[in-house]
């Protein structure tokens, strides 16, 4: 079976040229070619010798993993299914926004965070993505020549699949990558506290955490991470950070009818958040089969978010997109429509 190059970093890449006898800056032209031209054949990387490419072709391929299908929804959302050698599908959507064009990038086949409130959690976990079919996903969907942010919101938990996901984030922002800012990546967790840690201190990316509930005993009902990593010790490990700057904290926080929308649970926010340079998004709930949750109306919806406001945090409501292709926050299942 041929190799992938895609998904190897500058010295990787680098080690690949020099094992054949090539320079060394033979791996920056491979570099070039793969994540700047996005080119899908070795064959195509005319400034290398041509034996050089044949010899590098009989060992090796690009890489790209392509999908399969793609749904368009009502609002311009549109969600590609990307089949996984073995185990079914993960989901990739791109959200429309005016002049931008967002991705929402999958990690993990499937999840092991088992939401009550997310498909994804619900059909199980199926593995890990590689960086390669990570960085597929934004090499492979119509719009890569015209991508402007990502967002690593997808199936899947970040930062339970550390490794893969800072690679992927290294090609994106890297200069022989794709040459991204940091600030066009947002990547969202639980709060899966040892890898958070280490992502606060290794990228410079903005951070968005699923909060939910203030409160840890329902938390926890909703949410089974809360056991391993309370709520609280997340938020306290924030507030060692500075997001003052260009970096940015988000909380995420689905409103379900009866369940987490009341004042108390309002209050319970302003106190766990006051002092946090930080904005909340209110998300609404997208029924899911199974599930015998409900969608907090627009008028809660709009108390809570007022009510944080007037204490000094910023909060907005999140449009939602996609629902109707099943492409919202917490509808994706890797399965075809």
């Amino acid at each position: 079976m041929l190799k992938k190059l895609i998904g190897s970093d500058l010295r990787e890449l680098q080690e690949i040229a020099l094992s054949y006898g090539m320079p060394r800056f033979s791996g920056k032209q491979i570099a070039d070619w793969i994540y700047k031209k996005k080119v899908r054949s070795i064959d195509d990387m005319t400034n290398l010798s041509k034996s050089f490419r044949e010899r590098l072709s009989a060992d090796y391929c690009i890489g790209v993993s392509g999908y399969s299908s793609v749904t368009e929804s009502s609002d311009g959302t549109r969600k590609y299914l990307f089949p996984v050698e073995g185990a079914g599908a993960v989901e990739t959507v791109m959200i429309p926004d005016a002049e931008r064009r967002t991705l929402c990038v999958s990690s993990q086949n499937g999840c092991k965070m088992n939401c009550s409130f997310c498909m994804t959690g619900r059909n199980g976990f199926r593995g890990d993505l590689d960086p390669a079919q990570i960085i597929s996903q934004f090499l492979a969907v119509d719009e890569t020549d015209s991508l402007t942010n990502a967002v690593f919101m997808g199936m899947g938990e970040p930062l339970d699949n550390y490794d893969a996901v800072m690679r992927c984030i290294e090609i994106l922002t890297s200069d022989w990558g794709f040459a991204w800012s940091p600030k066009r990546i947002t990547v969202s967790t639980v709060g899966v506290l040892p890898s958070l840690k280490r992502f606060l201190d290794e990228s410079k990316c903005h951070l968005a955490v699923s909060l939910h509930n203030p409160f840890d005993r329902e938390r926890a009902a909703m949410m089974p991470v809360q056991k391993a990593y309370p709520i609280s010790d997340v938020v306290a490990l924030i507030r060692e950070y500075d997001f003052s700057g260009q970096r940015r904290v988000s909380f995420e926080y689905t409103m379900f009818a009866g369940v987490n929308d009341s004042e108390r649970h309002c209050n319970s926010l302003i106190a766990m958040l006051s002092g946090i340079e930080c904005r909340v998004n209110l998300i609404r709930f997208h029924r899911i089969p199974g599930s015998n949750l409900s969608p907090s109306s627009d008028a809660v919806m709009e108390r809570f978010r007022d009510r944080l406001n007037a204490h000094g945090i910023v909060c907005t409501v999140r449009a939602s997109k996609g629902e109707d292709i099943f492409a919202a926050c917490g509808m994706l299942a890797g399965k075809k429509d």
